[in-house]
């Protein structure tokens, strides 16, 4: 029985999608804007990468190909002719641009309501939610209360934070409040146990996720943010392709921060990590472990996360090529029915205005070894991708797309 491995390369999206300026992105292109940065020398790291994109494993199956169905033309570095496997376009009609909107429908259920979101002003929470929160958690306090970077607004508070106990509450244009607290100084389990009671109070609001955002050092120079994340987020409000998948027996693999995601819906194994190459090491020994029919899942989300947020081009660029040069590692475990699957769930154009995700269309590549090469067009609906999973594994279909094989 075939197996399925599907890949989101958080934030890697190949040009705007059709709605993109109702969003304020029109223009925008993660792929095409880092490719041509590193095609004029602004994307070098020293020690790191320099010169064009290098992707030839991707390129080989039909990334170029992908954003030139996408955008019109092929990327600096790109070619549009793949040497195997199947490829497309995806584009989500979900009204968000962001994780949990992006994610569902990849897995059969697009959003069907709007989120909510958190004014961009300070304070930028309520003052009764605020309110609620000191005392349900207990605290002195609290800090921050805006829409702010992660890694800035710790180093900015976090030595306030230590000394007073006050853990460091903000939010950004996604629908999401979000705490960094210290692990030790704090503590990781309170600030969980902080985080779910949050959670209680802004799902009624359409808030999608409460995220812990735990950190170490002690001071400014040394703070880190660790992977000891952990998101408390809405469910999905109908079956996902996870949930098929479990109810018909078959073991789910949600890797980094997949479980998350779907709060945990569906998923048999729940694997944590962090960082782009040990969630690749994480897949490969999933793989290992995965029994006939299984499905393999993770979020590769430092693409997102460490550069596409922080409008960091080069950066960007070396992790992609570390993702392509380890593909072949991959590649070598399919067995000759398995199934690989290669998506993004929104842009994150590290070129662009401000630290917002961008609204745009995502690649498909597909590859099996009993696979016939070619073209899967513009699939209107992410939810196309589950479905084509559930096709290959022989689940019953679902209501919202169409499998492309």
């Amino acid at each position: 029985m075939p197996r399925a491995i599907l890949c989101v390369l958080d934030s890697f999206g190949i040009g705007g999608a059709p709605d993109a300026a109702d969003f304020g992105d029109e223009g925008a292109d993660t792929l095409g804007h880092i490719a041509q940065a590193c095609a004029q020398g602004k994307a070098d790291v020293p020690g790191v990468r320099a010169g064009p994109l290098s992707l030839p494993n991707l390129d080989a199956l039909g990334l170029g190909a992908a954003a030139e169905l996408s955008t019109g033309k092929v990327p600096p570095g790109l070619s549009n002719h793949p040497k195997g496997g199947c490829w497309g376009v995806g584009r989500e009609v979900s009204i968000g641009k962001d994780t949990p909107s992006g994610h569902w429908e990849i897995a059969g259920v697009p959003v069907p309501f709007e989120w909510s979101y958190f004014p961009n002003t300070e304070p930028a929470f309520p003052e009764a939610l605020i309110e609620n929160v000191i005392r349900a958690g207990n605290l002195p306090g609290i800090l921050g209360n805006r829409h702010a970077s992660g890694t800035a607004i710790i180093e900015e508070l976090g030595e306030e934070s230590i000394r007073t106990g006050k853990p460091i509450c903000y939010t950004s244009v996604d629908s999401v409040f979000q705490i960094a607290a210290h692990e030790t100084h704090f503590g990781l389990e309170r600030l969980y146990d902080l985080c779910e009671t949050v959670f209680q109070f802004t799902a009624p609001m359409k808030i999608g996720r409460v995220i812990a955002r735990p950190f170490v050092g002690e001071d400014a120079k040394s703070f880190k943010r660790t992977g000891n994340r952990r998101d408390f987020a809405i469910e999905p409000p109908e079956p996902t392709l996870l949930d098929r998948a479990n109810e018909a027996g078959r073991q789910v693999y949600a890797i980094g921060k997949v479980s998350d995601i779907y709060a945990a819906r569906g998923v048999t194994h729940k694997i944590k990590a962090s960082g782009n190459m040990v969630l690749f090491d994480r897949t490969l020994e999933a793989l290992d472990m995965a029994q006939d029919g299984a499905l393999v899942f993770t979020n590769f989300v430092d693409f997102d996360t460490e550069y596409g947020h922080r409008r960091d081009p080069g950066g960007y660029a070396a992790a992609l090529e570390a993702f392509d040069r380890r593909l072949p590692e991959l590649i070598a475990k399919l067995r000759d029915d398995d199934l690989l699957i290669l998506t993004a769930d929104h842009g994150n154009d590290p070129t662009w205005r401000g630290t917002d995700h961008t609204r745009e269309q995502v690649p498909i590549l597909l590859f099996s070894r009993s696979l016939r090469a070619g073209s899967i067009g513009l699939r209107p609906v992410l939810s196309d991708i589950g479905e084509t999973i559930a096709h290959w594994l022989g689940l019953a279909p679902g209501p919202h797309g169409t499998s492309a094989l």
